[in-house]
Parts: C-alpha cells; sequence; structure tokens
C-alpha cells in the first residue's frame, strides 16, 4: 500500500519541476513511510510513497519498463493485486521476463501485453498511474469498488493527481475552494460518483480509467454491476459463497509482513478472522493474531437502542476463544476520543470535515495500536451491503420510501439530520441538501441494470442492494482507507472481492433471507467456523462510545469555539441555537447534536488549516 502524486503538463517542461513534484509527493508520506521515489520527463512528472507490503527488496517505485535501453511505460502503483501470481505465469509464458517478485512489476508488464483494457484482468485493491512514454498517454485506473481512492484536477495543460486531495492541493496550480456543490457533497452522507469537494477537482469513479492526452481527458468503463440469471439452488448458492471466501481469504493472506484480522464480534468479522485461522493452520501458521476495540467504561455506560443491541466484546472473546486467535483488546477513553489533537489527525488523513466523530477517532486510534504489531489487517467491511445486513434492508417502511434507505432510517429513528442541527438555516436553504439528495437518488436509480421479468419486491431489493454498494459503501471505504493509511497500516477487505460482488447481488433477495433473518448467505456459508453466540447475534454496527464523558467535552471545546471572536466557522451557524446547546447542563446528548457538536469543531478546524475560500 502506497501514496502516489503527479503532474502531466503539454506545454512545461516538468523537468524543472522537481521541488513541486516532491511537494506533493510529501503528502503522502503518513500512506508509504517506507521509502520515497520520483521520475521526471518533459511531460510526466511522477511521485512515489511505499509501504512495503511484497517484496520489500524489489518493489521500489516509480517502477520503468525499458525496451532497447529506454523507457517506454512508467508505473506508480498503490494496492494490491492478488492474481498477481496467475498472471505472472501467463506473462512469462508470454516472453515477460521479471526483475522483481512485486504485483507492481505484474500490472506494469500487464499493460505492456494487453494495453488499456488489462485491468480487466486484475482482482484486487489498487490505485494507480501509468505514463506511456511512447504515446505521451497518461492512465489513471481505479479498483472496481473504489477500495483506494485517486483524485484529479485539470489543469489547462494536463492534470495533477494523487492518491488524496492534499497531494494536489500542494501544487501551486491547486488551491482549496469549495462551492455549493462542494458544501453539498460534504453534508449529504451520500456518495456521488466522480465528486470532490473540493471545486474543479474530481474522483476517478470506480471501475473506470481516465486517459489524460494532448488533446484531452476522457473516461472509460471497464467494470459495473450487471444484472444475470441466478441459477443455482439454494444448497449451491451456499456451498458457492463459501469456495468464493475460502479463495478470496487466502488470496488476502499473502504478506511479507506482520497480518492481523479486525475482530468486533460480528458476523462479518469473525467470518473473516475464522477463515484467516482455518487457512493458516493448512500451511502450517501459527494463530492469527486479531484486535478489537472497546470503551473505559462501556460496561457500566452501554444502552441497547435501536441500532445496537449488544456490546461487542462478549462475543468478541467467544470467536477469540472458539478459533484460537491471538487475540488483544485496545481500550480507549474518552479523553483520547475527544482530544483535538487526534481529531486534528483524522482531519489531516481526510482532508474534509466528515462529522464520524468518535467513530472516526476510535478508529484511528486503534489502527495506530495496531500498527505497532501489524502492517496488514483483514477486515469485514461491506459484508452488510453484499449480503443485506443493515437493519433498513428488512424494515418495509424504509425500503419504500423514495430516498436512500440509511437516510430514510436515521430520519425514521432519529427524527432529523446530523448536517441541519446547529447550521444557519439561510446557508441550509441555499444549499438544499433535501434537493441534492433527491436528484442523487434519481441519478442512482436510473442507473440499476434491470433483469428481464424482476418485479415488485425482487426488484426493489436489487435497487436497494445497489443504491448501498454504489452510494454507500464508498464512504465507509473512503473512511477505512483514511483511518488506516495515516498510520501507514495497510486494511485488506475480502467482502469488495469483484467475484463475490457480482456472485452475490445477483442472487434472489428471497435466497439472501431464507431463514428469515439478515444475511442468511453468509451465516449458513460460515456456520461451521463460528460459536453459537455470533450465529444467532443480532446486526449491531461499529461501536460508538456512551460514556457521558464525551459529550461533556465536546460540549466544553463547542463553548470555547462560540466564545471566540474570529473562528472562521461562526459565520455558518445557528448561533443562538449552538449556544443553547452548549450550555445544557450534563453529558448525555441527542446522537444527532453530537454528530453535529463534533462536525462544526471540524469544519472549524478544516478552514482554518487548510485556509478554505468558500465561494457561496
Amino acid at each position: 500500500m502506497c501514496g502516489i502524486a503527479g503532474w502531466v503538463d503539454y506545454e512545461r517542461d516538468l523537468t524543472r519541476e522537481r521541488d513541486a513534484l516532491r511537494a506533493m509527493t510529501e503528502t503522502m508520506r503518513l500512506r508509504g513511510p517506507d521509502d520515497e521515489g520520483s521520475w521526471l520527463a518533459p511531460r510526466a512528472a511522477l511521485g512515489h510513497r511505499r509501504l512495503a507490503i511484497i517484496d520489500l527488496e524489489g518493489g521500489h517505485q516509480p517502477m520503468i519498463a525499458d525496451q532497447d535501453g529506454a523507457p517506454v511505460a512508467v508505473l506508480i502503483y498503490t494496492g494490491e493485486v492478488y492474481n498477481f501470481r496467475e498472471l505472472r505465469g501467463e506473462l512469462e509464458a508470454r516472453g515477460h521476463r521479471f526483475k522483481t517478485h512485486s504485483d507492481t512489476e505484474v500490472v506494469l508488464r500487464a499493460y505492456l501485453e494487453w494495453g488499456a483494457g488489462f485491468p480487466r484482468r486484475l482482482n484486487g485493491m489498487y490505485a494507480f498511474a501509468l505514463w506511456d512514454v511512447r504515446a505521451e498517454e497518461l492512465l489513471l485506473v481505479r479498483d472496481r469498488l473504489g477500495i483506494k481512492p485517486l483524485f484529479y484536477q485539470r489543469t489547462g495543460r494536463g492534470v495533477l493527481f494523487g492518491s488524496e486531495p492534499k497531494a494536489i492541493l500542494a501544487n501551486p496550480l491547486a488551491s482549496p475552494v469549495v462551492d455549493v456543490g462542494g458544501l453539498r457533497e460534504l453534508l449529504a452522507f451520500v456518495k456521488t460518483p466522480g465528486a470532490a469537494v473540493f471545486r474543479d477537482m474530481r474522483e476517478v469513479r470506480p471501475g473506470h480509467v481516465v486517459h489524460v492526452r494532448k488533446d484531452g481527458i476522457s473516461e472509460r468503463r471497464y467494470w459495473a454491476l450487471e444484472s444475470r440469471p441466478h441459477e443455482d439452488d439454494l444448497k449451491t448458492t451456499i456451498r458457492t459463497v463459501r469456495e468464493l471466501l475460502d479463495d478470496i481469504v487466502a488470496r488476502q493472506l499473502i504478506s511479507d509482513v506482520p497480518l492481523c484480522s479486525l475482530l468486533s464480534g460480528g458476523l462479518d468479522s469473525s467470518a473473516v478472522t475464522a477463515l484467516a485461522q482455518r487457512a493458516l493452520t493448512a500451511e502450517g501458521g501459527g494463530p492469527v493474531r486479531s484486535f478489537s476495540v472497546e470503551f473505559a467504561g462501556q460496561a457500566e455506560h452501554f444502552t441497547p437502542d435501536a441500532l445496537r443491541g449488544t456490546p461487542d466484546a462478549p462475543y468478541v472473546a467467544d470467536v477469540a476463544r472458539h478459533v484460537g486467535s491471538d487475540h488483544a483488546e485496545i481500550v480507549l477513553s474518552a479523553a483520547q476520543l475527544a482530544d483535538p489533537e487526534i481529531r486534528a489527525a483524522v482531519l489531516r488523513a481526510r482532508d474534509v470535515p466528515i462529522a464520524f466523530g468518535d467513530l472516526d477517532t476510535s478508529l484511528y486510534l486503534l489502527f495506530r495500536a495496531i500498527r505497532e504489531r501489524s502492517t496488514v489487517a483483514l477486515s469485514g467491511e461491506s459484508a452488510d451491503e453484499v449480503f443485506g445486513g443493515y437493519l433498513w434492508f428488512h424494515d418495509p417502511e424504509t425500503v419504500a420510501a423514495e430516498t436512500f434507505p440509511w437516510i430514510a432510517m436515521r430520519m425514521k429513528i432519529r427524527g432529523g439530520s446530523a448536517a441541519s442541527a446547529l447550521f444557519d438555516p439561510a446557508l441550509l436553504a441555499q444549499i438544499d441538501l433535501s434537493g441534492h439528495v433527491a436528484a442523487r437518488y434519481r441519478e442512482a436509480l436510473a442507473e440499476v441494470p434491470r433483469l428481464q421479468g424482476e418485479d415488485g419486491a425482487e426488484r426493489r431489493m436489487r435497487e436497494i442492494s445497489y443504491l448501498h454498494l454504489t452510494r454507500f459503501l464508498p464512504i465507509l471505504l473512503d473512511r477505512k482507507d483514511r483511518m488506516s493509511m495515516a498510520n501507514g497500516l495497510e486494511v485488506r477487505v475480502p467482502f469488495c472481492d469483484h467475484r463475490l460482488v457480482e456472485y452475490v447481488f445477483n442472487a434472489p433477495w428471497s435466497m439472501k433471507t431464507f431463514d428469515g433473518r439478515e444475511k442468511s448467505l453468509l451465516r449458513a456459508a460460515s456456520e461451521d467456523l463460528l460459536p453459537r453466540s455470533v450465529l444467532d447475534r443480532r446486526k449491531s454496527p461499529y461501536p460508538a462510545t456512551q460514556d457521558p464523558a464525551y459529550a461533556q467535552r465536546l460540549r466544553g471545546q463547542v463553548a470555547e469555539l462560540l466564545a471566540s471572536e474570529d473562528a472562521p466557522v461562526l459565520p455558518l451557524l445557528d448561533m443562538a441555537r449552538a449556544r443553547a446547546i452548549a450550555a445544557e447542563p450534563g453529558g448525555s446528548v441527542d446522537e444527532i447534536v453530537r454528530s453535529s457538536m463534533n462536525q462544526i469543531l471540524l469544519l472549524n478546524d478544516w478552514l482554518a488549516r487548510y485556509q478554505v475560500k468558500l465561494a457561496l
């Protein structure tokens, strides 16, 4: 896993821009703490920061392919290709000779052999930039589900690009301007494919290739979800899911550095941990390391709610004992979760002020602790989107709502939106979030691939699945990527393997819920691996602290912010409402209000640190 940055300009001599390239690349230091490299030519400048995972000695980048002593293609790459060994064998049979054992060189050689269509052959999570020296053409490529990020910005004479917005913003041609569209993207809790918060910036869409040529920039899709008839019966479907998971997890255990699993005690992470342990045992390896997060006083303060009916810790213990993992629990305090310095680190990782609050700070701190002992972690992320695990998949009122289901459920449970709790009503009217969300919903529905003869509930649940895989999952993948890579930790997501996603997407909803519960196929496919307690457990999202001390600290920080005279966020707020909330006694606050307090603290820090120019 790494960080990439670069610049293509068809009029400027970029060999004179080494300092600018270095500034862009340096912003990726946390993503790649082990090595750095650069390559400059008159029309292209490529920078790389490396987190060494495979072929520690031979994987230096940028990686160059030569022909007759002259470079023909140069690659900077982040991610992992899990079928690189098979591809290497195929390429060797076609006459290619390799200098390293890295998957990076396989990607480079695959381009030389198969041309711009080669991403269809890759199985993995990746984002990369490939400069074809002969054609003076840049390819920006992103994996099918968008696990790894990649941003770009047109310059009029070429393009700037990087793994994160900060790499682009480090170039003197870019500036941190945010307009109404950017604020909508920031606050709506819907990921618009290709959109970015900063004006003029774009994100390479999942499953797409961006071609940069002298005559312009174009984008081509190489993968999309398709609707196909599902011919397998239930027994065969369960067996196929299990076979896919066995293969996927075994492939994703390949690493030349210490590896672990993230264990929450839920079905998803428990299945991944058990599958990893099974694969390691088959190879004669030791116990898999596993890590969980817990909050100081959680047993004392935990109260069931509509989303979280049970605490994680007892189930984590059951799984660790059952599979025999080498488990460690990372316990976090309210003081750590509300620490302004940790919040600032989260902001630097994200580049934008997303209001996940303690969900982000706890994940950041968990990954920081894990990185002391492991460099790669397997995660259960995306199983809910693939198999239909969220509560709102199974709530008829939410399924029928004419909006994104996660938004409909939030409105039903909480009665409001975190984005609107503390902001100036005039600003909210100008942004028109409801109109933005409605437009994005219509666009997403229009994309859903249809299956001839499918109607009623099955058709609607296909729509619900598509909405989650393309508009909700990317939000969670962004979060997982930024919090992990800010600590130099690579997180792999087995449930995002495109083969599994395609297969389960086309299984009928009646099969995905055949036992009357959520994630029926996954439960059945992993039944022999897990303790009964976990198999019977109801879905519980990533944990949030219920310690009143956390809310008290937030309230104090908001009160201090409101008392200042020059805080840049103040003109955006409903000051009367913000002051009333800050003045309330006690530590128990509504989750919407708590999220909003986090958001204005982050937003203020973002406006100041990034010197954001609001063009409203």
